[in-house]
Parts: C-alpha cells; sequence; structure tokens
C-alpha cells in the first residue's frame, strides 16, 4: 500500500533511544542516526521529524521504559527510609548491568549537555528527574522520614543515582558501584542516631538541601 511504513518505528525509536544514550545529544550526529536506526535520512525525518523532536521521543521512549521500574521498586512497603534508597539505587545497579543497553543513562548524559539542547528538550529532561525526585520522597515519607529527611534524603539518593550513571561510562566495576550504592542507603542509620556508615568519614555524608 503506497506510504505505508516499510520499517518498525517503534524498533527505529528504540534504536535512536541507543545511540542518544551512548553518545549523548551533541554527538548523536544525523549520520549516526541513520546508521543507529538503519533509516535513511528522508524517512528519519519524515518520520520523526527533525532532530530535537526525536531526541524528545527518545526521552519518552526511555521514561515509558524505566520510571516504572523505579515505581515498582518504590512501591513498598519498606521498613525505613534506609530500604527504600537501597531498592531505588538497585535499579540503577540492575539498569547499569544489563549488557544489552549502552552504560550510564540517557536522563544523566542528557543533563550533562543541558547547554546543547534546546528550551523544550531542557524542559523535558528536567522534569524526567524532578519526577523522580518527587516519587523518592513520597516513597521516603511512607517510610517514616519526616518531611526535611525525606526531602534530603531523596536528593542525596537522586544524586546518587546520577553519580552511578557517570562512573559506570568511565569504566567503574559493578563491585564499585555496588559498594557506592550500600554506602549511600546506610546514612539514614546516622540520622537517626544509630552511628554513621560503616567505614564512612567525616563529613563525607551527602550535604543537606538547601
Amino acid at each position: 500500500m503506497a506510504g505505508r511504513k516499510q520499517f518498525d518505528v517503534d524498533e527505529a525509536l528504540r534504536r535512536a533511544m541507543h545511540v542518544f544514550w551512548r553518545w549523548g545529544y551533541s554527538e548523536a550526529s544525523i549520520d549516526r542516526l541513520t546508521e543507529g536506526t538503519g533509516l535513511g535520512r528522508s524517512s528519519l525525518y519524515g518520520t520523526f521529524g527533525d532532530k530535537s523532536a526525536l531526541f524528545r521521543e527518545s526521552l519518552q521512549r526511555y521514561a515509558q521504559t524505566y520510571h516504572p521500574r523505579y515505581e515498582r521498586a518504590l512501591a513498598g512497603p519498606h521498613p525505613d527510609p534506609s530500604a527504600v534508597m537501597a531498592a531505588y539505587l538497585q535499579v540503577t545497579l540492575d539498569r547499569i548491568a544489563d549488557p544489552t543497553v549502552p552504560d550510564g543513562c540517557l536522563v544523566t548524559v542528557s543533563a550533562t549537555q543541558f547547554p546543547a539542547l534546546d528550551p523544550e528538550s531542557q524542559a523535558m529532561v528536567r522534569g524526567l528527574i524532578d519526577a523522580l525526585r518527587a516519587m523518592l520522597e513520597q516513597a521516603l515519607l511512607a517510610a517514616g522520614a519526616d518531611g526535611r529527611e525525606a526531602a534530603e534524603l531523596a536528593l542525596c539518593t537522586l544524586a546518587t543515582n546520577k553519580s552511578l550513571a557517570v562512573l559506570s561510562r568511565a569504566g567503574f566495576s559493578g563491585e564499585d558501584l555496588a559498594t557506592v550504592a550500600a554506602a549511600v542507603a546506610r546514612i539514614p542509620h546516622g540520622l537517626t542516631g544509630e552511628g554513621p556508615p560503616r567505614g564512612a568519614r567525616a563529613g563525607a555524608d551527602c550535604p543537606p538541601a538547601r
């Protein structure tokens, strides 16, 4: 039939998402996108529009794929805030350990290239990060943290999530990343008077949110 797509649009979008994920927006050239998706320029533009539009669709696809995993992990019930943080960061570790996807995180690599994005894409990246932060705060409140603790621990956990993504791209081992996640998840024990995380140095915890 005339005008019918001769390729799987959803699969092409998944591949484009991987190109942006691996290279970041700035380095995801049209040549890399056509090579990664297997589409010609005309098909790429005709289906997805310009590069920025394709990037936003890729971000949406990424969020639809991975953010529900965080939602399920945070659904609980969790016995305490430490368990919330550990559950959230385990989702991150599991994604990083998946050999079928690029290292790191598409949202994180996009945040590092924020100035290169147009305003609509910037707003989308920030919106996805803010949604994760709000999700964490609600789960921490449900696990017994007060309002200030929930805000501080959500920000600290989110920052650790992004740090793990960056470290994974620099070749840090899964064991190293798990060590970071476990140490951060022990921070609430220090807040409740149970002593500092095992092996922690003075001042090593994340600072309060301002």
